[in-house]
């Protein structure tokens, strides 16, 4: 970053405390045992996919020459790694500790029990041996390396077993395949023990047969592969065709994280770093198994509901879930959804029903992240089928979702449908819907979450269904803009990146400096998943200084640093993690009394402001209004999952004042919402 005189936390270093705070949640003693175990995987698949995206990018410089680095970069890429390891490797310790010392035995508590061979009786030594027979031995393939040949290709993000037959013998690599089987295995027991095995440990139990050893020594590893789409020159050639190919090639893109077991020889590491031309800075040692991300399918008991948390069954809607005709019913009145805690399908119906009424002539819609089974895609389908005019975005840089997207753009386009992908050097992020009729009444769904209803269980959003025409006339334009007929969205309304999102936030910080300035009272609350861009970040520190009162709500990577005398005494900072994924953004502002409320697709990261198309959205409705401040006001009120954003960077946890009630924000959303749904609120 621009050295202004202000102080910044590195983004990654900063990432990796957001996931700690995913750590926390497993070493919570007050969260149901099996969610415990559920946040251990989540910090595992994150973590994998910061050294496939992340680390990857970092470690490309280093191919630069030094001088480059010197002039094109703020960062030195060996010194940040550095930094990365180090991080990464203390809280490894940590998340191995909380599992060994705290999740094994409480799963003991509750009769559950994670074995080797050597706790298992005769039939049960029988049953596993079996079971290696006839599910596992037809999957497992032996390669020995050979100095000087190429060595044997490790699949990114899948276990292996390394065999070591000696120094002045070749290794071995033995599959473990758990893509294909599942992790774990529930071995029968004569009592009432429920007993689970590691698929890795079904095999080390055969592995003297299979291998002709009495005690063959093996040691598990896992490689992570750089997952970054490398398109040569997006702005030449058929760009689609272009990923098409990347996608290919990523599953051999070059390692990013050599994870082993730490037990293995030293001179065997060496080795075997050597043959896959490794660096220092890949190699991560570990434990005896690797890939956590496999306890998201950690076996339960039957009668253990629980160890899990108890279920928010997503609420109706007061008005749309006894609604005749979805379309007639927003025409008389905007609407909110709020996702998880309210139903989803709402969404599909109303494309369905878009369908099959006779006053519609087109939908458009963005498609980001799309559902495997998808009753969108399928209400889309549907509208095609009836003679309805279909365009849609579908963005096929969407990380790993590239070829879901793709697919689906394909099934579209084949049924008739107007199907643009992805922009050269830019992301297309807006969630967006229009539903364009004869009547001219219009319809505009505007989210801040995907069109997707496996993630709409899981991610905390907010979408807007309207008939405002003015703001419908706003949606048009970026829609014409994507389809190429415009080359600059006309607004009024809708801020939309890259073009004048960034230009009107600044204006109304300005606007609440002036206001500080002049003795009013000024204030600004933002809720994003990052805050990363320097300019943005560097205006927050100016409005701070002018007396402006600031309350950001960060789920993940924040650069910026709060409480700094002479920079930003009155920021005040909270990262909100609990069972759900907190994905909306918010931005408020007083504007002395005149409150401007809007949610956005947008972070305030650089790739957001300048390399995506996003949109923000104004919210007039008064009645909607209040209840988004309301929702705000309860996830600033957290002192249960709050955890405060400071300089320590210790992640403490907003403690409750001497009599104050404990707020957990989103158990309060739901019974916000849920007496909203009665009529009580």
């Amino acid at each position: 970053m621009e050295n202004t005189g202000f102080t910044y936390i590195s983004r990654d270093i900063s990432w990796l405390h957001f996931n700690y705070r995913v750590l926390q949640e497993a070493m919570d003693k007050s969260v149901p045992l099996y969610e415990r175990i559920k946040f251990l995987a989540i910090y595992s698949s994150n973590l994998d996919e910061f050294f496939r995206v992340r680390v990857a990018y970092i470690r490309s410089f280093k191919s630069l020459r030094k001088e480059d680095r010197k002039r094109l970069l703020d960062i030195k890429p060996k010194k940040v790694l550095k930094e990365i390891l180090a991080l990464v490797q203390q809280q490894q310790r940590q998340f191995g500790r909380v599992f060994r010392e705290e999740i094994i035995p409480a799963l003991q508590e509750e009769g559950i029990y994670l074995v080797t061979q050597d706790r298992l009786g005769a039939k049960q030594l029988e049953f596993i041996h079996q079971y290696f027979q006839e599910k596992v031995l037809p999957l497992l393939e032996r390669r020995s390396y050979l100095e000087g040949e190429k060595a044997p290709f490790l699949e990114n993000r899948q276990l292996y077993f390394i065999v070591d037959h000696g120094e002045e013998k070749p290794w071995e690599v033995i599959n473990i395949p758990s893509n294909i089987l599942s992790r774990f295995l529930v071995v029968p027991s004569s009592n009432d023990d429920y007993v689970v095995m590691y698929l890795d440990d079904v095999i080390r139990a055969a592995l003297p047969q299979y291998l002709g050893e009495q005690e063959p020594r093996v040691y598990c590893v896992k490689v992570s592969r750089d997952a970054e789409l490398y398109i040569d020159d997006e702005y030449s050639g058929d760009l689609l065709d272009k990923i098409k190919a990347s996608l290919a090639e990523r599953r051999a893109g070059l390692p990013t994280r050599f994870l082993f077991d730490q037990t293995m020889p030293e001179n065997l590491v060496t080795r075997v770093r050597k043959a896959y031309g490794l660096s220092k800075y890949d190699l991560i040692p570990g434990g005896r198994y690797h890939n956590f991300n496999d306890y998201f399918g950690f076996p339960i008991p039957a009668d253990k509901d629980n160890l899990h948390d108890k279920p928010l069954i997503p609420l109706a809607h007061p008005r749309l879930e006894h609604a005749a005709f979805l379309l007639k019913t927003i025409r008389e009145q905007d609407e909110w959804l709020h996702f998880p805690y309210q139903k989803y399908n709402y969404i599909p119906r109303l494309i369905k029903e878009a369908a099959n009424d006779p006053d519609v002539h087109t939908l458009r819609i963005t498609l980001y992240r799309v559902a495997k089974q998808s009753d969108v895609v399928d209400g889309l389908l549907q509208a095609l089928a009836l003679g309805k005019k279909v365009e849609v975005f579908v963005e096929a840089k969407a990380r790993f979702d590239e070829a879901a997207n793709l697919y689906w753009g394909e099934e579209l386009k084949k049924a008739g449908a107007d199907v643009r992908f992805s922009f050269p050097g830019i992301k297309v992020h807006s969630k967006l819907l229009l539903i364009e009729c004869s009547n001219n009444l219009n319809i505009s769904y505007l989210g801040t979450g995907n069109f997707n209803e496996q993630t709409a269980r899981t991610y905390a959003d907010h979408a807007l269904l309207t008939a405002n025409q003015e703001l419908a006339f706003d949606v048009r334009q970026v829609f014409e803009l994507l389809m190429g007929r415009l080359i600059l969205p006309a607004t009024k309304h809708l801020l939309v990146a890259p073009f004048d999102l960034r230009d009107k936030l600044i204006k109304k910080i300005n606007r609440e400096i002036k206001h500080a300035k002049a003795g009013r009272e000024a204030f600004i609350r933002l809720k994003m998943n990052s805050l990363e861009e320097p300019g943005m970040i560097d205006k927050l520190y100016q409005a701070s200084n002018a007396g402006v009162k600031i309350q950001l709500i960060i789920r993940g990577i924040c650069c910026l640093v709060p409480g700094v005398k002479g920079q930003s005494e009155n920021i005040e900072v909270i990262s909100v993690l609990d069972r759900f994924l907190e994905h909306a953004r918010i931005y408020y502002f007083f504007n002395d009394g005149k409150e401007e409320l809007f949610t956005a697709s947008a972070d305030w990261m650089s790739r957001n402001l300048f390399r995506r198309v996003e949109v923000a959205i104004p919210i007039y409705d008064p009645r909607l209004r209040r209840e988004l401040i309301d929702l705000l006001d309860i996830q600033w009120s957290d002192n249960r999952k709050a955890r405060i954003i400071n300089q320590e960077l210790d992640n403490r946890y907003r403690q409750p004042r001497p009599g104050e009630r404990l707020i957990r924000s989103q158990v309060a959303y739901y019974e916000y919402l849920s007496k909203l749904s009665s009529g009580d609120v």
